[in-house]
């Protein structure tokens, strides 16, 4: 096994995982800790140790509200350590391995936690990797800053520093990927064969990382998984980056929030200050979030996805049944036909004879949908439009989900599958459900290592057929509770009608 690595700025020691035929790298630093001047500065280069660092405990989270204090879903889920580590000095990855020796070039997946770019952190207890290490697949995730010190932009800091104004988190991102291209073969894996996976926010990032142009080569598959959130009834400001202008006076008005003029002030200020004054300012002003700064983030990733001005990679995308439900807003005393006006223009006629748009849902709304699975779809039915030659495998996980909160398919909920980590949740789950984890960390351990997710079981049997999605020939993977079930045929109008109306907005950049 590998239990001592050299990487460019030192020796780390692991140690064995829970499977002893692994080791877990934990908190190997990867850039230097983004304090005092360094605070709002694209990250920079890790200093070198002398002798062997122990790499045995994950690193400090980033500065976020404290973790396990509310009572939200989350909170339950995983969430749960409100002693866990904190600080700014947060810029380090894990590396989970099987592999014996560092010229077995395994393939690598990079993991990007997500959490609205205002929490999480690769700590939490879903994203152990050692199940994904034992199918032959080295795993790193990483940290990155987040809200306000990962996503502050000021008029100082683009007069200051115009090549890196803001986006620090993202650049944390890019930074740690670059690492592994350069390292991982210490740890057996092979840097030519990576694979950059997120979800939410996390998969929001992988976009981002994709549409930046400096990232060509670094990569060749992606993963997006409950990322790609569009909605065809309104507009939801937090998954929109903001101009760098208006990002500016953003923090233009933070800092007189914080009482201060200038950089050096509010760089001398203490980090968990500036931490609970940005919760009390964000409740009435937007979330710091990626901002089109036209250096890093040159436009809204999505549109240039669509547009096929990203990393040109073979991508696995898909959702949750449960998560962010769209429904047609109408206002008291409007009636449905105004309303599907109001929100949809053009498409209110044809919107207006489908079934499912007129008909109630139990809760009395029109036109229930999940926009996720609609902008997927939808973006993927255009990428042979314009002739790629790459392949995009489409998901939905829809499986009965236990528990005495009868959550649903919520949001995240399918991490404690991908990652097949179901024995550390408190769910009462059963037997069928390890089986669906099983299949599903099988099929993506393929697609990370072939771009392929098919293949066979544990044992033997082949996995039901996962066929790439195309706008002629619509094919997916549903995850269901009695396993996964391959979906081909004819795609539904009304999920074809929804994607258009996406479409049209992602265009329009609304």
């Amino acid at each position: 096994m590998i239990r001592e690595a050299k990487t460019e700025n030192g020796w780390v020691r692991g140690i064995e995982g829970a499977d002893p035929r692994i080791t877990a790298f934990k908190g190997i630093p990867f850039a230097a800790p983004p304090v005092g001047e360094n605070r709002w500065r694209a990250p920079q280069p890790c200093q070198d140790w002398e002798g062997v660092r122990d790499a045995f405990r994950f690193g400090p989270i980033a500065v976020q509200d404290t973790p396990g204090l509310g009572d939200d879903i989350y909170c339950r889920e995983w969430h749960v350590d409100p002693d866990i580590a904190m600080g700014e000095d947060c810029l380090y990855l894990n590396v989970f391995t099987g592999a014996k020796n560092p010229r077995e070039r395994q393939p690598v997946l990079v993991w990007i936690f997500g959490g609205a770019l205002q929490w999480g952190y690769p700590a939490e207890m879903e994203f152990d990797g050692e199940r994904l290490a034992r199918r032959g697949v080295v795993v790193v995730t990483l940290n990155y800053r987040l809200n306000v010190f990962g996503f502050l932009a000021h008029p100082k800091l683009t007069e200051q520093q115009p090549d890196a104004p803001t986006n620090f988190g993202s650049l944390d991102q890019q930074a740690g990927i670059r690492w592994v291209v350069r390292n991982i073969e210490a740890f057996g894996g092979d840097p030519k064969n990576i694979t950059i996976a997120g979800q939410s926010a996390g998969g929001g990032s992988v976009l981002s990382q994709m549409a930046c142009p400096g990232n060509n080569g670094l990569f060749q598959k992606a993963v997006v998984m409950s990322g790609m959130i569009r909605s065809p009834y309104n507009v939801d400001p937090i998954v929109f980056h903001q101009p760098l202008g208006d990002a500016e006076q953003n923090g233009k008005d933070f800092f007189a929030f914080l009482g201060v003029s200038t950089l050096e002030e509010a760089r001398a200020l203490d980090a968990l200050y500036i931490r609970d004054k940005y919760a009390q300012y964000r409740e009435k002003a937007p979330f710091m979030t990626t901002v089109i700064d036209h250096q890093f983030c040159v436009d809204e990733p999505l549109k240039l996805f669509l547009e096929g001005k990203c990393a040109d990679v073979s991508v696995m995308a898909g959702n949750t049944r449960d998560e962010f439900p769209g429904f047609l807003p109408i206002d008291e005393g409007q009636s449905l036909e105004d309303a599907a006006r109001s929100a949809l223009g053009s498409y209110s006629e044809e919107f207006l004879k489908m079934p499912e748009a007129v008909q109630q849902d139990s809760d009395g709304c029109y036109g229930k949908v999940n926009g996720i699975e609609c902008t997927i779809k939808g973006v993927y039915g255009r990428q042979k439009e314009r002739g790629s030659a790459q392949n995009y495998y489409y998901y939905r996980f829809e499986p009965d989900i236990p528990g005495w909160d009868q959550p649903g398919c919520f949001h995240s909920v399918d991490l404690w599958f991908f990652f097949e980590t179901l024995a550390k949740c408190w769910r009462p789950f059963t037997g069928k459900h390890y089986d669906l984890a099983r299949q599903m960390c099988n099929y993506w351990a393929n697609f990370i290592k072939n771009g392929d997710p098919n293949g066979v079981d544990a044992d033997g049997t082949p996995m039901p057929e996962w066929l790439p999605y195309t706008a002629e020939q619509p094919a997916q993977i549903v995850f269901t509770t009695d396993g996964a079930v391959s979906v081909k045929g004819q795609e539904s109008p009304y999920v074809r009608l929804m994607s258009e109306v996406i479409l049209d907005r992602i265009e329009e950049n609304f």
